[in-house]
């Protein structure tokens, strides 16, 4: 393959990386939160019922906004059923994955783990079935101090400090026909209006998070959020977007040019912000809050049938799989100005990094580039200049066979690489305009046998991140061989 050369120059920045990017998402599904963080029969579990196994995984990937309880459950989910003695709390069948929920995990125990974690809380309210008052009583029991309903509660249920939740979802897909109380736009922006008056008047500080289009099949797609924008207004701090993709052709090439269909949602999301900016002629303008993003697409299994804790949509990931991934995390950076929020969905055993069988523990390969970029995100997103061969893909256009961003924090520059070959070699060659790079910190490498390969409770450790040092360094510029399939994360030294 022809070498690659990228060009940085540390004054060209996107934007200050934010760190809420690496969010991750727990939801009342399958096995996410009973079985996976919340087990109290398992021998791994604490004096809280956490488990102290899955929790000591998710502290590798230093996530930061934690989005709870939903998802798709949240459209059907009464706050109040969560809260208060669990030997009160009732039983219910919740209808979106159609399964038994105990309601022995909820608010305080959320913000608990929160807490334990230090995970930002981010608490996606119920506008389908739920009301714009209901949202607002929770933010009263969340983050008001004792003295009113609400906040009395919360003391009475041992925590007398408020909470400070200052991230709140206004829904969960409200543009999806799957959802319940699934409204046109304009209804949904009636409702989100209304929820976020209430919910800003209980609590000025909280930051709010409207429903956008949550995939860009749908026939609304666009004309949605135009419409929720205009209305809600001021109020929105960020718009919503959703993004599954798989291999469902089961060709490699293509599937890891996705990349690009994922940068051109974000622009176009972006560019429905501004232009409702310039429409309404407003000072503030809407940032995006990627909230659900990950690979989905061999385990369909969606109906509980009825079960307390079934396994739904337990996806196995390879390879290939960890390279898509490591292609998000590469866009959100690229996009550091607008996307100012981004959850992996989701965390433990639902299309999750780390999966649990019985008090056993595995680590999927979509673990490893998610701790890679995490360990090195702090700085600004600087503009990548890539020039090196690409290919045409059937589905989503021409792409560089190497995939790349960067971020820049003082004497240090991150370089995040992913090589998209499935055969060959990539020569990269490093150049920073304006600055010498004196030296390799630290990197670390992600690759396999092939494409498909996967790790198992009886082969764990076929895909995983090993420590990288093949970086040479002359005449203050940097070179490096990366194999194919494979992802780089490193951190250089500037003079």
């Amino acid at each position: 393959m022809e070498p690659t050369t990228i060009t940085l120059h540390t004054r060209f920045q996107v934007g200050a990386v934010d760190p809420r990017i690496f969010g991750g998402f727990l939801e009342h599904m399958g096995r996410a939160v009973y079985e996976g963080v919340y087990d109290p029969t398992s021998a791994h579990a604490d004096e809280h019922g956490f488990r102290s196994d899955v929790l000591a995984a998710l502290r590798r990937l230093n996530m930061t906004a934690m989005r709870y309880p939903g998802g798709n459950f949240a459209s059907g989910y009464h706050w109040l059923d969560g809260v208060g003695p669990r030997d009160r709390r009732p039983t219910v069948r919740e209808l979106a994955w159609q399964s038994i929920e105990p309601n022995r995990f909820g608010t305080d125990e959320y913000i608990r783990l929160c807490r334990i974690m230090g995970w930002q809380p981010m608490i996606t309210v119920n506008l389908g079935t739920g009301t714009p008052e209901e949202a607002r009583n929770w933010v009263e029991y969340c983050n008001c101090p004792p003295g009113t309903r609400y906040a009395d509660l919360r003391a009475a249920n041992g925590s007398p400090d408020p909470y400070g939740v200052r991230l709140w979802c206004l829904g969960n897909e409200m543009d999806g026909p799957w959802q319940l109380g699934h409204v046109p736009a304009d209804q949904y922006a009636i409702r989100a209006q209304q929820a976020a008056k209430m919910m800003k008047d209980a609590d000025p500080g909280i930051e709010l998070v409207a429903c956008g289009s949550c995939t860009t099949g749908l026939p609304t797609y666009m004309e949605w959020d135009r419409v929720v924008l205009e209305y809600v207004g001021d109020l929105a701090d960020y718009i919503s977007l959703h993004r599954y993709v798989g291999n469902r052709g089961g060709d490699t090439a293509d599937y890891l040019a996705v990349t690009n269909s994922v940068d051109r949602q974000i622009e176009e999301m972006d560019a429905a912000c501004r232009f409702v900016q310039a429409r309404r002629r407003s000072k503030k303008r809407a940032f995006l809050c990627f909230d659900e993003w990950n690979v989905w697409y061999k385990n369909q299994e969606t109906d509980g049938g009825g079960k307390f804790a079934p396994h739904l949509i337990e996806e196995v990931y390879n390879l290939e799989d960890a390279l898509v991934v490591a292609g998000f995390l590469h866009s959100f950076i690229r996009h550091a100005d607008v996307v100012k929020i981004a959850n992996l969905a989701q965390i433990v055993n639902v299309i999750a990094p780390i999966q649990t069988r019985g008090d056993d523990l595995l680590i999927q390969t979509i673990f490893y580039p998610f701790e890679m970029f995490a360990r090195r995100r702090d700085g600004h997103s600087l503009r990548v200049g890539l020039s090196g061969p690409s290919y045409e893909s059937k589905t989503y256009g021409r792409v560089h066979f190497l995939d790349a961003s960067a971020i820049h924090a003082g004497d240090r520059l991150h370089l995040f690489l992913t090589n998209r070959s499935l055969d060959q070699t990539a020569s990269v060659r490093v150049d920073v305009a304006d600055r010498e790079i004196a030296g390799l910190l630290d990197g670390d490498l992600l690759t396999g046998p092939d494409a498909r390969a996967a790790n198992s409770c009886e082969q764990p450790e076929v895909v995983m991140a090993r420590p990288y040092s093949e970086v040479r360094i002359a005449s203050g510029k940097a070179s490096l061989e990366l194999p194919p399939l494979s992802v780089a994360a490193f951190t250089l030294r500037l003079t």
